[in-house]
């Protein structure tokens, strides 16, 4: 799986920390950052009129490099500083910037902004005035650009910690960091462009990428291609749907049992047998259950049966409120392949409120329970109870349809089936579902989403 590192502000701190200790000057690091974010601004909106807003801080040194490289291409360049710089780095940026510079207060809008007031790091809220007059050139702008991350956005959560105009492009330097991938932040930014500028660290945060999925052999048969069982509920259809997905999603054998048997279903899924017949056969990769599951006491008596059972499951809708039903004692101790799914609301009733980002609420339900935790949303994460974690690069908001989770329990199933572990395996069904629904196109169903699975899946052989 190709993924992109996303590091915390103190992550990047610290690889720029370890780079500079190991004798790479810090204006050195500016002026890679500065000339690379102009690189990407050149090709982006081209020879436009710009103007540079310069923060105090490196985020400012680096607009004053910015400035400076593109006035050296021929652009009309403006630079408007927020107050004198206060690092020495972005002293020396400012000094050798050869035009005027104005007062942030003054600056006249330009048909391309470049915002590097603030970036990495931003704790508190902009002063009413600086948001107002941000707000005012980007309203007048063609073309916005932040650098590292839009002013007013917080590095960790993704909060908005003031207005946030919508920007056109942004560049940041290194890896990503979670504002690009968390909402609400995630939404002003863009395009995003990493630059590299020769720091290297390390983190257990990374986006979603592609999975590199196996294509079907001539050895191959269907059982070893990976054979999922979905154990159905009282609304057939959710069932169903899951079952489909995982035989789109790369499947070579589906049982779904449970339900009435339904002419509408691909005749490819097996509907014969009992649960107590299909989790005893040694050839089942994964179960899922839970979509179209209503609390009841044969659901209950069915959630015990396959939380003492050796498989791999993948607990979805129905059956997180089971487990939510069953108190905080339930989630210790679940069995250590399993994976749940919660959309906001299940996830609330399950852990309760969790502080901190969507990625610390999630890595703390992983831990709490044991298994690996699918926080569903436009900016979905995964993360597994020994702190690995993934956001995903952002997903179709036509998703926000009835049986889109149970489509996205089908795919994961599926991988797992294959083979992944239950991180890996997560990770994967999130990236064919939203590819998936990205080939879906506007105004999607979920059946369009289950029919699309065929077609992502074969993006990653």
């Amino acid at each position: 799986m190709s993924e992109r590192p996303i590091w915390s502000a103190a992550e990047m701190r610290a690889a720029e920390e370890a780079a500079i200790a190991a004798g790479t000057p810090v204006e050195t690091l500016m002026d890679r950052a500065g000339r690379a974010a102009a690189e990407a601004i050149w090709r982006f909106a081209g020879p436009l009129p710009a103007l540079v807003l310069c923060g105090p801080g490196n985020n400012g040194g680096d607009g004053y490099v910015i400035a400076r490289v593109l006035k050296a291409r021929g652009m009309d360049v403006a630079v408007a500083a927020l107050g004198d710089p206060k690092t020495p780095a972005a002293h020396a940026a400012a000094g050798a910037w050869a035009g005027p510079v104005a007062t942030f207060e003054s600056a006249e809008p330009r048909p391309l902004l470049i915002d590097a007031l603030f970036g990495t790091g931003l704790r508190r809220s902009l002063d009413d005035g600086v948001a107002a007059q941000l707000a005012a050139l980007a309203e007048d702008a063609a073309v916005r650009v932040a650098v590292d991350l839009p002013s007013g956005v917080a590095t960790h959560d993704g909060a908005l910690l003031s207005p946030v105009p919508v920007n056109d492009l942004t560049i940041t330097f290194a890896t990503l960091k979670p504002a690009h991938r968390l909402q609400p932040a995630a939404r002003h930014m863009g395009r995003i462009v990493v630059a590299a500028i020769g720091v290297a660290g390390e983190s257990a945060l990374a986006e979603i990428g592609r999975p590199l999925l196996r294509a079907p052999g001539p050895d191959d048969h269907k059982y070893k291609r990976g054979f999922v069982l979905v154990a159905g509920g009282d609304l057939a259809g959710a069932a169903e749907l899951a079952a489909e997905a995982a035989l789109r999603a790369g499947a070579g054998a589906v049982r779904l049992l449970g339900v009435s048997p339904s002419a509408a279903l691909p005749r490819a899924i097996m509907q014969s047998g009992t649960i107590e017949t299909g989790l005893d056969d040694d050839r089942l990769g994964a179960v899922v259950f839970g979509p179209g599951t209503l609390p009841g006491p044969e659901s209950d008596l069915l959630l015990t049966q396959l939380l003492a059972s050796d498989k791999a499951l993948v607990l979805d809708a129905g059956a997180l409120v089971l487990l939510a039903n069953r108190g905080p004692d339930a989630l210790r101790g679940l069995p250590e392949p399993a994976i749940l799914t919660p959309h906001p609301g299940e996830f609330s009733r399950l852990f309760g409120e969790i502080g901190g980002s969507k990625v610390d609420r999630a890595r703390a339900a992983a831990a709490r329970s044991g298994a690996v935790v699918v926080d569903k949303g436009p900016d979905t994460v995964v993360a597994a109870p020994d702190g690995r974690a993934g956001i995903s690069a952002g997903s179709s908001p036509w998703l926000a349809t009835a049986g889109s989770g149970d489509v996205l329990a089908g795919a994961i199933a599926a991988a797992r089936a294959a083979g992944f572990d239950a991180f890996a395996a997560a990770k994967a069904g999130v990236w064919l579902h939203q590819r998936a629904a990205e080939i879906a196109g506007p105004g999607l169903i979920a059946d369009d989403v289950v029919e699309a699975l065929a077609l992502a899946f074969a993006e990653c052989t």
